[in-house]
């Protein structure tokens, strides 16, 4: 093989190996951040084919896609000075990669630590009811303060949610103690309810008797109808001086012990 016919071969190669060195693809959910010389160049490339100048240009792919990240167990003593261990998770996602990579030399490593602090400081804050029982205002409060820290390094922090607080053997028996004394309150409170609605209609069936003599008598013979449908015991029933004043009357007579 003659001298010519190597030069042209090795051309051929390096042409092939700059032409692959400066070929750049970047898929739909990347961006490409291109440092010249050391310098960013001003915009991220992608998505799809472009070209870089080898040696010259260095490309950093960043993902755009939500990220998730698992803030681990969080050791915290609440405001009315409880000990929890509290976990959540985090959603974020790269909004401006340029600064993702110049700012901050890992933007993953950092979100999580960011969450891990906020999580432990605004928990803090709290009291032990208040974790339980407002979720979403403490989700909001540690999205909120994260979003406001990252947002230097182009992560927009979509979604923080606390995923579970784990409470001491002790403070779980307390606060079932403290249910079952609720239960007992709320069952005591419509037995005295019930009873004074009770006593109310009692009230207001002795008012309408006073009005009407008569009503007394009826409704004491319809207590011995009740009693007698059993017919398994012997009744014995006092019958008032009352209940023969309409006959003594009808016989001009008074009732005995009635003044006259």
């Amino acid at each position: 093989m003659d001298p010519s016919t190597i030069a042209l071969l090795v051309v051929a190669v390096a042409v092939v190996m700059v032409a692959t060195a400066a070929i750049k693809i970047v898929q739909e959910y990347e961006r490409g951040v291109i440092f010249r010389l050391g310098r960013v160049i001003a915009g991220a490339k992608g998505p799809g084919l472009f070209f870089i100048i080898p040696i010259v240009d260095r490309m950093v792919k960043v993902n755009l896609q939500t990220m998730t990240v698992n803030v681990p167990s969080q050791e915290i003593i609440t405001r009315d000075n409880v000990t929890v261990r509290v976990d959540a998770v985090a959603y974020f996602n790269v909004v401006e990669p340029v600064k993702s990579v110049v700012n901050i030399q890992n933007y993953f490593f950092g979100t999580s630590q960011v969450c891990q602090t906020t999580l432990r400081s605004v928990c803090g804050t709290a009291e032990l009811d208040e974790l339980l029982a407002e979720r979403e205002r403490l989700n909001g409060q540690i999205q909120t303060i994260v979003d406001d820290l990252t947002e230097p390094w182009g992560v927009k922090v979509t979604l923080v949610e606390i995923r579970d607080v784990n409470l001491p053997n002790e403070i779980q028996r307390a606060m079932a103690r403290q249910a079952e004394a609720e239960r007992d309150r709320r069952a005591k409170i419509i037995n005295a309810e019930g009873e004074f609605q009770a006593a109310q209609k009692l009230s207001d069936a002795a008012a309408v008797i006073a009005e009407q003599p008569i009503a007394y008598q009826l409704r004491m013979l319809q207590t011995v109808t009740e009693v007698a449908a059993e017919k398994n015991s012997t009744l014995v029933l006092p019958v008032p001086i009352e209940l023969l004043g309409p006959f003594q009357s009808s016989f001009g007579t008074t009732p005995r012990g009635a003044s006259s």
